[in-house]
């Protein structure tokens, strides 16, 4: 097993304006008790080797009720039974990331649902407080099982037409990101400041991908505010405050550079992936958490305030998930499916009210009850998202 390392970027590590938490703190709380509500649980998590695993996240600990299951469909039922907002990873070999439930706010139960067709050694984890390496545990998956994908056409079909949409936006994203670069290295702030949130789209709306991959997501996408000591600062948001801040700087080149190289890094590996149904499930749900919880408080592109480019592209990412697997929503659920079109609706009418142009109004300019209406807007829609796992992975 690689040695632990810090693997997102979204952890906030400095205290945010009051009415920037309070907003936080309403989109989270909202999100995740919808999300608790929703899930199966068998609370001793003891029996054999299938089952619900019962995990007891505390602020000093992580107890996972069992170290081994059976290889399938994984269930984990997380409780916080600490004092901060926690999260809890299942991670497979070099720490790619299996699946995470995300924003478990003290009191609160998430479910993770994961797919696990292959025998290994993988690990778990708890962050409390969002931070560090997480309180990790060796847990072992044993014989084999047949892919979900492998026995269900319509399944199949889903896992392939994301994969194809990953690959595509990723194409654009490199030629996207080289144009930015090209106009940094070349001194154009303004033609580089208009190409960063343009740019950054096709990464938003993949970016559960990236966050597979150990360390590639925060060489892309760290935020000042996540940088700790000896970290060296890379990716878009340091080009971002070069732009919007300091002006470029004597690195800033070399920096655009690495950029480019870090984005086909993620293509190549991108290519080898075999997406699970419940990939899909569980990135549409955590594309609408990084709303909830970053976007929804104007500190991801704190220098450019372009947040709500993010933001449009978080909801096409878990938009593109769906409609993947909406002929088994529709078969399975066809209520659950009419209701998530329903709000997701209701957030694209929120989104076209703010475009200027062929962009978005600056995050600093929405007033404290347009920031309202969105938060209430994307905890509607995570409640129903958030039963697209359980349905997928039923029998």
């Amino acid at each position: 097993m690689n040695p632990p390392h810090r693997l997102r970027h979204k952890e906030n590590t400095v205290t945010p304006s009051p009415a920037r938490t309070a907003f936080a703190a309403a989109a989270t709380f909202a999100l995740t008790a919808a999300l608790a509500a929703c899930g199966n649980s068998d609370p001793s998590g003891s029996a054999g080797g299938s089952g619900a695993i019962a995990v007891d996240a505390k602020d000093s600990s992580c107890t996972v009720a069992r170290t081994s299951a059976d290889a399938g469909t994984l269930t984990f039922e997380v409780t916080n039974n600490g004092t901060r907002t926690t999260e809890f990873y299942l991670y497979g070999e070099g720490d790619r990331i299996m699946g995470e439930v995300e924003n478990i706010g003290p009191g609160l139960k998430r479910t993770l649902r994961v797919e696990v067709p292959d025998a290994g050694k993988y690990t778990t984890a708890c962050k409390p407080g969002m931070q560090g390496d997480g309180i990790r545990a060796d847990f072992t998956v044993t014989g084999g099982a047949q892919r979900q994908a492998s026995t269900d056409t319509k399944l199949a079909e889903a896992t392939k037409s994301y994969k194809r949409y990953v690959d595509n936006q990723i194409v654009a994203l490199i030629s996207e990101t080289q144009r930015f670069a090209d106009a940094v290295k070349a001194g154009k702030v303004e033609d580089a400041k208009k190409l960063y949130p343009v740019t950054r789209t096709y990464y938003e709306r993949i970016e559960p991908v990236a966050e597979k991959f150990g360390e590639l997501d925060p060489k892309l996408d760290l935020r000042e505010a996540d940088l700790e000591s000896g970290d060296k600062w890379t990716g878009y948001h340091r080009l971002e405050k070069d732009l919007w801040v300091t002006g470029l700087k004597p690195d800033s080149k070399a920096i655009a550079d690495q950029l480019v190289t870090d984005v086909k890094d993620l293509q190549a590996k991108a290519a080898s992936l075999e997406y699970t149904p419940l990939d899909l499930a569980n990135g549409a749900k955590g594309l609408l958490d990084e709303v909830a919880t970053g976007k929804i408080t104007g500190e991801e592109d704190t220098f450019s305030h372009t947040d709500l480019w993010d933001f449009r592209a978080n909801v096409d990412g878990s938009q593109a998930a769906i409609a993947a697997l909406r002929p088994v929503i529709t078969e399975r659920n066809a209520a659950l499916g009419t209701e998530i079109d329903t709000k997701f609706a209701a957030v694209d009418a929120l989104l076209d009210k703010q475009q200027v142009g062929d962009g978005y109004k600056l995050y600093d300019k929405l007033s404290k009850d347009e920031v309202k209406e969105f938060a209430t807007a994307v905890d509607a829609l995570g409640e129903p998202i958030s039963k697209v796992a359980e349905v997928v992975s039923a029998k």
